[in-house]
């Protein structure tokens, strides 16, 4: 019993030790858009879980916010258990706030591409299905126009073998996960699919991007 005891301590221990752990308002069992303050641009993004996009994306320098979500389908707020269905059209997305003047656009790219494999085709690893379809999603011809820009150089640096098959597509809506799925990755560190898929995905933006990461990640 003493042994019991101890192990459940130390596991809680671990998963809130770290205290980076963003605040985010929920209501409903559902998480709360922020409405973004005059300094901070938005931007969503689709690559696989967004356990670990979620989290590659908070630890970058001037991101204030990343919220898991679902984004690209038809379905109006959907549910986790709608999106097991696979009949949303959505796929799991991260939205996420971010400063301009900290970061620009063209680097949250850089690091999207880095999070997940953007030339696997409607799955990530052992996650299948177009719910976890790679997407960059764009609010102007601008965005768009350095999402192709970005495309194109990773392509041609070979960081991966293959072509990329991200999909372009305009914004048009997010709809906030469960307040279960926020922060997911930080609350559950022992969870065997967040150390084995997830935290290899983290890891790859912070040894690609360095110089982007918050001094508290790279303790």
């Amino acid at each position: 019993m003493r042994t019991g005891i101890y192990l459940l301590l130390i596991s809680l221990l671990f998963v809130s030790c770290s205290g980076r752990e963003q605040k985010i308002a929920s209501q409903n069992g559902f998480a709360v858009l922020p409405k973004p303050n005059s300094n901070e641009a938005v931007a969503t993004f689709a690559g696989g879980c967004f356990w670990a996009m979620q989290e590659s994306m908070i630890q970058l320098k001037g991101v204030n916010t990343a919220i898991s979500g679902y984004a690209g389908g038809s379905t109006v707020n959907p549910t986790y258990e709608d999106m097991r269905s696979k009949d949303t059209g959505h796929a799991e997305s991260v939205q996420v706030y971010y400063n301009p003047e900290e970061i620009s656009y063209e680097q949250l790219l850089r690091a999207f591409f880095f999070a997940h494999d953007p030339t696997e085709l409607n799955r990530q690893g052992p996650d299948v299905g177009k719910d976890y379809r790679s997407i960059a999603f764009y609010r102007n011809p601008a965005e768009r126009k350095i999402i192709a820009k970005v495309m194109t150089e990773m392509e041609a640096a070979k960081y991966y073998p293959s072509s990329f098959v991200t999909e372009l597509e305009p914004f048009e809506a997010f709809y906030p996960a469960e307040s279960s799925h926020q922060n997911y990755y930080e609350r559950n560190l022992w969870d065997p699919y967040i150390r084995n898929v997830s935290k290899p995905k983290v890891l790859h933006v912070r040894k690609e991007l360095p110089q982007l990461i918050k001094n508290e990640y790279l303790k």
